[in-house]
This record gives structure tokens, C-alpha cells and sequence, in this order.
């Protein structure tokens, strides 16, 4: 029997889907907890205990890209490590450019974590694909959100994204990154997020690829 493994941060995240799916022994539910360290630590530890033959990673995320209204949801196919680097004054220095890594050193590819290979699924096929940055500390600042737009030109932001990719394309395990918009990346403005809104959108895009599975 095939076997799935689901991970999302936070069990809100996918909630509606982990119901519907009680009883379903093919697949498991892994919530990792928020951030980069809890996910990359847990996903790789699920994925070296158990032959999964696919991993999908549901959850939320932030746009930058104003044609992502919230409440869409993307398939992000390629994603970066926004943080990881160093300051030179106020430039700032990928591991690429420090020649820590090479930009397509193993699981790197152009200096990102990309998804060559994604399932062949109808559902997840007709999601817009994006290009994603996974973050320790979300951008809220007009100064840090234009560096960031410039130095990667992401469509959308996430605290685990880049993780779940890193562990699965090192386990050589298939996979799909799949999230909904919950909010504009602008100064912190909660009053203006769509969360119900996206997480009812996540959950649906989600029960839709599992069905063409």
C-alpha cells in the first residue's frame, strides 16, 4: 500500500482535512510545530523512520505579490532560506555568494530548494505555481519587505516551507509545498488577514488533490 504523509506547522491548519480523513490507514498526519528547526527535525525524522511514496505540506502563507489575493491557494515549486547568510554593512550575502554552498551543490539548485519533479495530479496541477522564501521572523516593515522583493523577487512567505522541501528532496521522497494566502506581506496589520478564509480554501484544495491521487 502506498503511504502519505500530510504535515502542516499547526494543527488549526488543516484540521477540517484531518476529520475527513479519520480512518484513511494510508496516510499520516505529522504537525511539526511552527518554524524551520521543528520542521526540518520532525519531517526528517518521519521520513526516515517510514517508506512514504509522497509528502505534502499544507498550510498558510503570506503574499507579496498583489495578484495572490488571500484566500487563493498556490503551489510553491521552488523556495529559498531567505535568512540564511551574512550582513556585509548593510548588502547582504547569500551561502552562495559566501561559497559556503555552490548554487547547484545537492539539494540546491540556482541557489534554491526546487520541486523538478512534482506529482502528477490534476488538482495540484491547476495551482498557481509560485516561487516562495521561508522566513524566521516575518516581514513587516516597508525597508525589509523592498530588500527582501528585491533580493528574491518571492511571491509568498512561510516559516517551515524551505524545510519540508530540504528534508524530502535529501530523502528523496516526492513531494508538493501547497499553501493559501492568509495575508499580504505589509506591516503587521492582523485586522486585514483572511485566515478562516484561507484555511476553509487550504482545506479544500487539499481534500481535491487527494481525490486525484
Amino acid at each position: 500500500m502506498s503511504r502519505i504523509l500530510l504535515v502542516a506547522a499547526t494543527a488549526a491548519e488543516i484540521a477540517p482535512l484531518a476529520a475527513a480523513l479519520r480512518g484513511r490507514q494510508d496516510i499520516d498526519v505529522l504537525i511539526t510545530g511552527v518554524g524551520m528547526v521543528a520542521t526540518a527535525a520532525r519531517c526528517s525524522q518521519a521520513l526516515s523512520r517510514t517508506p512514504y511514496q509522497l509528502a505534502l505540506n499544507f498550510g498558510v502563507c503570506g503574499s507579496f505579490d498583489r495578484a495572490l489575493a488571500p484566500g487563493t491557494v498556490v503551489h510553491v515549486v521552488a523556495d529559498r532560506i531567505a535568512e540564511l547568510g551574512a550582513e556585509d554593512g548593510d548588502a547582504f550575502l547569500t551561502i552562495q555568494q559566501m561559497r559556503l554552498v555552490g548554487d547547484d551543490e545537492f539539494p540546491f539548485t540556482g541557489g534554491a530548494l526546487v520541486n523538478a519533479q512534482p506529482p502528477a495530479n490534476a488538482a495540484l496541477g491547476r495551482l498557481p505555481a509560485v516561487h516562495g522564501i521561508t522566513v524566521n521572523t516575518v516581514h513587516g516593515s516597508d525597508r525589509s519587505i523592498a530588500a527582501v522583493v528585491e533580493r528574491f523577487s518571492p511571491q509568498v512567505e512561510s516559516m517551515e516551507g524551505a524545510a519540508f522541501m530540504y528534508a524530502c528532496l535529501i530523502h528523496a521522497v516526492p513531494f508538493a509545498q501547497v499553501r493559501a494566502v492568509s495575508n499580504v506581506v505589509e506591516r503587521r496589520n492582523r485586522e486585514a488577514w483572511r485566515l478562516a478564509e484561507a484555511i476553509d480554501s487550504l482545506n479544500a484544495a487539499a481534500r481535491s488533490i487527494l481525490d486525484h491521487q
